[in-house]
């Protein structure tokens, strides 16, 4: 159990770099871009980006995801190589084609989703879903390899060019929206082009290999497909919440509620993390009593490192929005922690994926995602009118809960995953408590304020080792690695 816990570890720092990175440098400048680009611009930039990886789900047919599953379950490293051709070809020729008849209408396409006619924005998005869509899957390649110096690399560069390319387009030449699209999906692509080349040998084709390759895709599509549904109605929660603010308020609060779920990136980039580094790791423990143990381990870990972080936010939001962006997104603060929260919870929806893709029955994941989608739509009917952005954040909470209900009921007797139910209730009671009371009752502004929340946000730990959280082998697990930082070089050495 030790063993897995510290390949997670290692891949999931690895897969952090570039993220902690590219949030890092996000955030420093937002500043900056705040100023270049006003809420509604923001808000289309947002739309755009999100309708991207939507319509990407849908293009790659669920193949990166078979990909994925059944890559280790062949240990020959010939037929993995073919594997990956013929995933690899498959999406290419997938995103190859959509991006072509996306392009051409690309005129009226872009009233239908912007509500005027922009068609170069529109297609620098399908710029973006052609090189996102295969780039994931180059991810996806180095992941199952653990190839961790290569991706993050790769990931690293990414980030870089981004952000030069963002300085020029958007600040220097004033180009906006369009710019910073133009900046994130340029960069893509040529990385995306660097790491084909970095794998070529592993891509050419093979003689032998020609024959017989609709037969090697063909499982993976019966995996894939049945997963398209339900991923794409479980994405569909951050679209269609972007989608109605867009047009049912205005561009500017749809901008700022993307400020709002920009800013609950130390969120985001845990989950983003844990989504790469976990289904490589929990697919390849193949004992079923192990890997009982280890997933509701990991699940009671995730939720204590990504709560804490929800509840900083929500104690913290309001001085973290006013410290980092121009005063017309002041306001994004209200959708702050429940965004951030609603990130939270995706990760959980990551486990539930795993457990149904173990037990080969990636069909209920459909009938979850659909009541999360319909949980989501209904309560962005009733809650925006009164609440406006908290209320779309809350409407995405709501939609997380009811699809993790929903998930939980199909899958609980497919493979029974040794949840510690006792230790996540008392995450949420501690940390949500301390959360809520302490935004309801504390001072919203001021030093006063902000240190008051530092020290309610910093007493939650403390508070969960008083109400007995820690497991004795834990504690003695965290005494040993502290003892051996304390003793240093010198006392390793004796």
């Amino acid at each position: 159990m030790i063993a897995y816990l510290k390949r997670l570890v290692t891949t999931l720092a690895a897969y952090q770099i570039a993220d902690v990175v590219s949030k890092f440098i996000a955030v420093l400048l937002l500043p900056v871009y705040t100023r270049y680009i006003d809420p509604a611009g923001y808000g289309e930039v947002e739309l755009l980006a999100n309708g991207v990886i939507f319509i990407s789900i849908l293009v790659r047919f669920g193949m990166i995801e078979a990909f994925l599953r059944f890559y280790f379950t062949d240990a020959d490293q010939s037929r993995r190589d073919a594997l990956t051709r013929g995933a690899v070809a498959f999406t290419l020729i997938a995103t190859t084609i959509v991006s072509a008849i996306l392009a051409a209408a690309a005129e009226p396409l872009s009233n239908v989703v912007l509500g005027h006619d922009d068609a170069a924005i529109f297609r620098i998005a399908v710029l973006g879903l052609w090189a996102f869509t295969n780039l994931e899957l180059a991810y996806g390649i180095l992941r199952v390899d653990e190839r961790v110096r290569v991706y993050a690399i790769a990931s690293l560069t990414n980030v870089l060019m981004t952000v030069a390319g963002s300085l020029v387009l958007v600040v220097a030449l004033d180009q906006g929206p369009k710019g910073l699209l133009l900046a994130n999906y340029g960069a893509s692509t040529l990385v995306l082009l660097g790491l084909w080349w970095v794998m070529r040998g592993r891509l050419r084709p093979r003689r032998r290999a020609q024959a017989g390759g609709a037969e090697r895709l063909a499982p993976l599509l019966r995996f894939g497909l049945p997963t398209v549904p339900a991923e794409a109605s479980v994405y569909a929660l951050s679209l269609i919440d972007r989608y109605y603010l867009y047009h049912s308020r205005s561009p500017s609060v749809a901008g700022l509620y993307s400020i709002a779920v920009k800013l609950a990136g130390a969120v985001a980039f845990i989950v983003r993390a844990f989504q790469y580094a976990w289904p490589p790791l929990a697919y390849s423990v193949t004992d079923d009593a192990e890997a009982a143990r280890l997933y509701g381990l990991v699940t009671t870990y995730y939720v204590l490192v990504s709560g804490w972080v929800v509840a900083g936010l929500a104690l913290g939001g309001r001085w973290v929005v006013r410290l980092l962006t121009a005063p017309s997104f002041y306001d994004a603060y209200k959708a702050l922690p429940w965004v951030a929260l609603g990130w939270a919870m995706y990760g959980l929806w990551v486990v539930f994926l795993v457990i149904a893709g173990r037990a080969h029955v990636t069909t209920r994941n459909f009938p979850a995602a659909i009541a999360g989608l319909a949980a989501n739509v209904v309560l962005l009917l009733v809650l925006v009118g009164p609440l406006g952005i908290a209320g779309a954040g809350i409407a995405l909470c709501g939609a997380y809960v009811a699809m993790l209900g929903v998930m939980h009921f199909l899958t609980r007797r497919l493979f029974e995953v040794a949840f510690e139910w006792r230790r996540l209730a008392q995450i949420v009671l501690v940390m949500g408590g301390i959360a809520a009371i302490g935004d309801l009752v504390l001072p919203t502004h001021g030093a006063v304020g902000l240190l008051s929340r530092i020290a309610a946000f910093l007493a939650i730990v403390p508070l969960l080792y008083i109400t007995g959280f820690a497991h004795p082998e834990e504690l003695g697990n965290l005494r040993r690695v502290l003892g051996r930082v304390g003793a240093g070089p010198r006392g390793r050495a004796g």
